[in-house]
């Protein structure tokens, strides 16, 4: 795993010397993503820059260092990911007469975009990516980024320089680019806890989009063309088949497609949480390897927001050599106020922490790790996709009128008196988070139809214009996609893999492992096993309040259902309680009221008013906050 990044000086006005110190600069801003080796190539006559910072996983010898140039001299490439079917393409190639200086699979993805140009073997690519690759010959650039959006990669025109890197602090190096807030896009941030892509949070810089192709000749503007399209996925048939053969090839999937992700010349573990997703991949790394798996987990202490008994069961159980590590109050306060160094744009994933930390712990040991991250989206696994159609289908019949009392009544209720509640019930049943969730079911309880219920579902703050000055909230082509999908559930699930899983889940796994240097692999995000899932029939995915119905049937194989099977929890933090203790006066240094009037980019009147209902117990609007504190603590360390 790598950090890519360069540029195009438009003018051509730099000397080979100025583009080689530029690029290295904003190369040496990505050094956490590759500690290993630096490398930059310079074209002076067409104004080209390229940097590469690796860390090294596969054929560790000079002959996988980058920029790496095509046998032929036509293309050069700066190259962040893993093919998975490198040995596969390589095999091809060979037999049609290339050869190869080493193994790495950036060498064969050169020599393919020699052999059959650069879209189609795109197209053949089964893996994680995002690349930049000049054509000598053409004098043309490209810009490519996976299916999924596993690997990040950002890109803009400002003035007379065109400028890409795997995160924005390495465009913030180069000298001549003035960075301005969009306030639209940090109006959608505040609704989301995320930037929504194509957007960043800087004005003319956006991010490449998942499954694009973006090319550049020079003198024309960039054109951008999507090479997979998830869409197209579900507007497919579904498979006409009886779910037990959709059972032996899903797992003869699932199996091809983690042992392609244990190859690498690096030491190798896995992230466990003790959930189904993590644990399933788990139990196949292990059945696959050869010797015990390391695995990982972080716990809360204290707290019973701390699932890390779980994933010690099921380690013991699948005979993995498991590690834990406890994260107190104090510990916390110590690593919050870092987290706007990792995430250079605004982001309010308040799971980021435990992601970094067990990231942190893994690296000790290992410079890759497995994680199970995409198996609810594509297995549907989201209490939403059953809990949202279902209400939805029951409340729609009663007039608004009388749902809207309904859910006030739900919502005068504390969130904490809820919770207080739920203790009479048996810890094997008892839903996590059960306060938030009542008011989660007053807040769509209201909404006049199915999409404005999931748009609520998935908002912090439901009117977000309230507090950013002069912001127009953007609505992303996702939402205009969706409509046509009629299945509510379908609907909900395409939504969160073309929006909050690249641009929550997958952006909180790479800047934390990056930032440690680790790189973390997704096997349940094979592009394979999402085209896969979609032909599927949802009762196959979900089978009334049963999630993850077929992948679960194959964990059973391999651990006891009931191991995993308990109310979903995910990897929450006990910020409500943070906020009101450990974190009370770091966040109220951020929100108050004088700061946010001569900063003048937020409204302080909605915001000190949930600040104080919140320390009052008047509701839990911990994850609104967070974001007003990510964005604050963000604008204070990059002094935007």
């Amino acid at each position: 795993m790598c950090g890519i990044t360069g540029f195009i000086d438009l003018k051509r006005a730099s000397s080979p010397e100025q583009l080689r110190d530029d690029v290295r600069l904003m190369a040496d801003a990505l050094t956490h993503r590759g500690p290993d080796v630096e490398g930059q190539w310079v074209d002076p006559e067409d104004g080209l820059a390229l940097g590469f910072r690796r860390l090294a996983i596969i054929d560790l010898t000079p002959t996988g260092h980058q920029p790496m140039i095509s046998a032929n001299g036509r293309f050069v490439v700066v190259y962040n990911g893993e093919a998975y079917n490198s040995a596969d393409l390589r095999t091809e190639l060979e037999a049609s007469g290339h050869k190869f200086r080493g193994t790495s699979d950036t060498e064969i993805f050169l020599e393919g975009c020699v052999a059959w140009g650069v879209e189609a073997t795109v197209r053949r690519l089964i893996g994680m990516f995002a690349f930049a690759l000049w054509d000598c010959y053409e004098k043309q650039l490209w810009l490519g980024r996976d299916r999924i959006g596993i690997k990040p990669l950002y890109y803009g025109q400002c003035d007379n320089l065109f400028l890409f890197g795997s995160e924005l602090k390495a465009l913030r190096a180069k000298d001549g680019w003035q960075p301005e807030i969009d306030r639209n896009t940090l109006t959608s941030y505040f609704r989301f806890n995320y930037v929504p892509t194509p957007h960043t949070i800087y004005r003319n810089i956006y991010k490449l989009e998942p499954g694009t192709l973006l090319s550049l000749r020079l003198g024309e503007k960039p054109k951008l063309e999507r090479y997979w399209n998830l869409s197209s996925l579900v507007s497919q048939d579904r498979l006409l088949t009886n779910e037990e053969e959709a059972l032996e090839e899903c797992e003869a999937l699932l199996r091809d497609t983690v042992k392609r992700h244990l190859v690498a010349d690096v030491p190798i573990g896995v992230l466990l949480s003790g959930g189904v997703d993590s644990s399933a991949v788990a139990a196949l790394m292990q059945s696959e390897s050869g010797h015990s798996v390391k695995s990982f987990t972080v716990g809360f202490e204290n707290t019973e927001f701390d699932e890390a008994g779980h994933a010690k069961v099921v380690a013991q159980h699948i005979g993995t050599e498991h590690h834990e590590l406890y994260l107190s109050d104090a510990r916390a306060l110590e690593i919050v106020p870092n987290l706007s160094e990792l995430y250079d744009e605004p982001f309010a994933d308040s799971s980021a922490l435990p992601t970094w930390l067990v990231a942190k712990m893994a690296r000790e040991h290992v410079t890759v790790a497995l994680s199970g991250d995409g198996g609810d989206e594509v297995f549907f696994g989201y209490n939403r996709y059953h809990a949202a159609a279902t209400i939805w289908s029951n409340a729609r019949h009663i007039p608004t009128s009388i749902r809207r009392i309904a859910a006030a009544a739900i919502a005068s209720i504390p969130t904490n008196s809820w919770d207080s509640a739920a203790r009479i019930l048996p810890n094997s049943i008892r839903p996590s988070l059960i306060g938030d969730k009542a008011h989660k079911l007053s807040s769509i309880l209201s909404e006049i139809d199915a999409d404005g219920m999931y748009r609520r579902l998935v908002s912090h703050w439901n009117n977000p214009e309230q507090l950013v000055a002069n912001g127009i909230e953007p609505i992303g082509a996702a939402w205009n996609e969706a409509r046509a999908i009629g299945d509510f559930g379908e609907r909900m699930a395409f939504l969160d893999t073309k929006t909050y899983l690249p641009d929550d889940i997958l952006t909180k796994v790479d800047r934390a492992s990056m930032a440690v240097s680790l790189e973390v692999r997704v096997p349940l995000l094979d592009h394979r096993i999402v085209e896969f899932a979609w032909r599927l029939p949802k009762q196959m995915k979900l089978q009334g309040n049963s999630t993850k119905r077929l992948l679960r049937r194959i964990l059973y194989r391999h651990v006891p259902r009931e191991l995993v099977d308990r109310p979903k929890a995910g990897f929450a933090v006990p910020l409500d309680q943070w906020l009101r203790g450990p974190l009370r006066n770091w966040a109220e240094a951020l929100l108050d009221e004088k700061r946010l009037e001569r900063e003048g980019v937020l409204n302080p009147n909605p915001i000190r008013r949930a600040w104080n209902n919140h320390l009052a117990g008047r509701g839990n609007k911990g994850q609104a906050l967070w974001g007003v504190l990510m964005f604050q603590s963000w604008r204070e360390r990059w002094n935007v």
